[in-house]
């Protein structure tokens, strides 16, 4: 049974942190033998690629994203939308069923892992499918946040659930159950129950995903999210299967682009900040300004990567007057891609002030950079209790409980207290920084975790 080799489908969502996550497990299996059939929007190929190592098992194929009224032309991703028409691509996604059951009938798969097509462990049991719900998000974020189908109101999504653990960090501030609650609401207006009809609410998309799969998967260990592993089990009962913390393949820094590469060497081991908020994620023009200005504040070097904030059309019109002058040769704020991975590990790189997205969390785990929590939606609030209460391996920015502002001195208080070794608690945080990182990559743990989350699925056939 062990030696038998299993054949794959892949669907993740039109994100492109689910599909770089999807990828990272896909290459995972593929070094056991297995083959992969990797389905992705068409013009993502060119950034998953380089990501592939085993192209002769993983195969790509591309699907259209079908056109939805309301959707920008050639839109493929959420990153090519604002959150407010991420239902349209829901419904674009909802329109790929035929396509994906004519592929299951083809291609006839052992297994198919999805995320937010709720609907195909319902084409992949006609044809003696297994289908693998493979979460993007933490269990610790399923179990907070997953509540049923029901609205519920800001005051009780403050408080953790019924027979959440009890040791447990994890609540929201007001602003953020706010934020929560609104977007439960995204698509609420028009739910039904016809599939292909893009019909569905977000909070029951979600939910069938978790209720009809065979098997909900996660990319952790029990060690860090055993007792939220152990709550979504019993909430969904289903088996959940871990995957173990599934890090890309350590990429040598020397490939980073020249011109960074040659702006970081200027500079003393450990004393760069690194501030990048992900492909999503656009702050308001004053927070976004509170930003850079609590970056220049700490005196160090930085590199921010961020997207241009909503009221600006390029990162040079929001930034504050006198900025770019003041900041020269110790500062780069691009809005461009940058290479998280490769910059996060470079000599020079101490500290990341992250919107804790989860891929951005593990690549952060591995490395020696101190971490600097600053969560924008959804998940990210959660994880950044995980990272920031639980572990203790990170100090979240402090902001206004009503309204969720920072400023420029809480973020430059947030960087100094956890690059700074004189006070207590940034001591503790190293440490536990220290810890966690000898744990995530000693020997043989990522291999122990993907052969049982391997042998598990077997016993499934």
């Amino acid at each position: 049974m062990e030696d038998k080799k299993l054949t794959f489908i892949m669907y993740p969502w039109y994100a492109m942190g689910h599909l770089t996550s999807f990828l990272h497990l896909s290459n995972k299996l593929a070094d056991r033998g297995h083959t992969i059939f990797f389905i992705h929007p068409t013009n993502t190929l060119s950034k998953l690629e380089k990501f592939n190592l085993y192209p002769q098992l993983i195969n790509f194929i591309s699907i259209t994203v079908p056109h939805v009224e309301g959707l920008p032309i050639g839109a493929e991703t959420t990153s090519d939308i604002p959150i407010f028409k991420q239902n349209l691509l829901w419904q674009a996604l909802d329109l790929t069923q035929q396509k994906i059951e004519s592929l299951i009938q083809e291609l006839k798969p052992h297994f198919i892992l999805y995320d937010f097509a709720y609907w195909v462990p319902l084409v992949a049991r006609k044809y003696g499918v297994k289908s693998i719900h493979y979460c993007s998000i933490t269990p610790s974020s399923v179990g907070y946040l997953m509540r049923g189908e029901k609205l519920i109101p800001e005051d009780e999504m403050i408080e953790p659930p019924l027979g959440f653990p009890l040791n447990s960090s994890i609540k929201l501030h007001k602003y953020e159950a706010r934020l929560i609650a609104a977007l439960h609401s995204i698509g609420k207006e028009s739910s039904g129950s016809g599939s292909g009809s893009g019909s569905v609410s977000f909070t029951r998309r979600l939910l069938l995903a978790f209720q009809d799969g065979d098997v909900i998967a996660f990319k952790t260990t029990k060690e860090i999210e055993g007792p939220y592993c152990e709550f979504v089990e019993n909430k969904f009962k289903k088996p959940v299967v871990l995957a173990g913390p599934i890090f890309p393949e350590k990429i040598d820094s020397s490939n980073l682009e020249e011109k960074w590469s040659k702006w970081l060497e200027n500079f003393q081991e450990k004393t760069v900040i690194f501030c990048a908020f992900g492909s999503e994620c656009k702050l308001k023009k004053e927070q976004f300004q509170e930003l850079v200005l609590g970056l220049e504040l700490t005196g160090l070097p930085f590199f921010a990567a961020l997207k241009p904030p909503f009221e600006a059309e390029t990162i040079e019109d929001a930034l504050p007057e006198g900025f770019k002058e003041r900041i020269e040769g110790k500062g780069i704020v691009h809005s461009g891609w940058a290479e998280q991975q490769l910059i996060l590990s470079y000599p020079s790189v101490g500290c990341f002030v992250t919107h804790c997205g989860g891929n951005s969390l593990s690549e952060a785990m591995i490395t020696e950079c101190e971490l600097v929590l600053v969560p924008n939606f959804g998940d990210q609030f959660i994880n950044a209790r995980l990272f920031g209460g639980d572990l203790r391996v990170g100090v979240e920015v402090e902001r206004d409980e009503e309204n969720g502002l920072f400023t420029r001195e809480s973020v430059c208080k947030a960087i100094k207290m956890v690059m700074n070794g004189d006070n207590e608690k940034g001591r503790e945080i190293r440490a536990n920084r220290a810890k966690w990182r000898e744990f995530l990559l000693s020997k043989g743990l990522e291999d122990s975790y993907i052969d049982a989350f391997v042998e598990k699925l077997q016993t499934l056939l």
